[in-house]
């Protein structure tokens, strides 16, 4: 949801910043690497050693690059396309580093339940599968947006739970993981329903490369 209403605040925020990194020659795709780049260090590094409070605070101002770089781009006159697959390739690297170093930390550090664990193993399953249903989609030409639990909303639950349970809220980790789990099941239904649901939801495409069509189909 917040991806497709938070984007015009967020750029209001980002404008001045990105100006400033254009001034200093960084490009758009520097900015998407070093953020990535730096937001995986903290997952890695943070999360497993029990620093959950910084692994939080730092995690939330290096996805702020995932504004600031498109903001750049829009900038220099739009966006490429190997900006916008680096940008969601990178996303998805950071996605993977969070949850995976979530699962580290509630199995070797806080021996945690093994349904804890599970629900964390599915937000680490279907937060690239939510992103992939809407690119593939659109590959496609179809339409699909929104849904309860996209990556702002993600990265704000999990963030949130990693502060709290670095304050030593009981179950905030628990929490986030669980509201995590339902939403992105939720959403993985919402997203497929809409592409179904789309005008050229049934046009035929094309076989993969090496796959010969039907003769009837020639």
């Amino acid at each position: 949801m917040l991806g497709l209403y938070g984007r015009k605040p967020a750029s209001v925020v980002a404008a001045p910043v990105a100006k400033l990194l254009l001034r200093l020659g960084l490009s758009a795709n520097a900015v998407t690497i070093l953020g990535t780049l730096a937001t995986i260090a903290v997952a890695v590094v943070l999360i497993p050693t029990g620093h959950l409070v910084w692994a939080g605070v730092l995690m939330a101002f290096f996805a702020a690059f995932d504004v600031v770089d498109g903001t750049m781009a829009r900038l220099r006159g739009g966006g490429t396309a190997y900006g916008a697959t680096l940008d969601a390739s990178c996303d998805r690297l950071t996605d993977g580093a969070l949850f995976g170093a979530i699962v580290y930390w509630l199995i070797y550090v806080d021996q945690a339940e093994a349904s804890t664990v599970a629900g964390a193993l599915v937000v680490l399953a279907l937060s690239p599968t939510i992103s992939y249903i809407k690119a593939r989609a659109e590959a496609g030409g179809l339409e699909v947006n929104g849904g309860l639990i996209e990556r702002p909303e993600r990265l704000i639950v999990a963030v949130a739970g990693l502060v709290l349970e670095g304050f030593g809220v009981d179950l905030a980790i628990e929490t986030a993981l669980w509201t995590l789990a339902v939403g992105s099941v939720i959403t993985v239904i919402q997203r497929l329903y809409m592409a179904s649901r789309d005008p050229k939801a049934n046009q035929r495409i094309a076989a993969p490369a090496g796959v010969p069509e039907p003769e009837g189909m020639r």
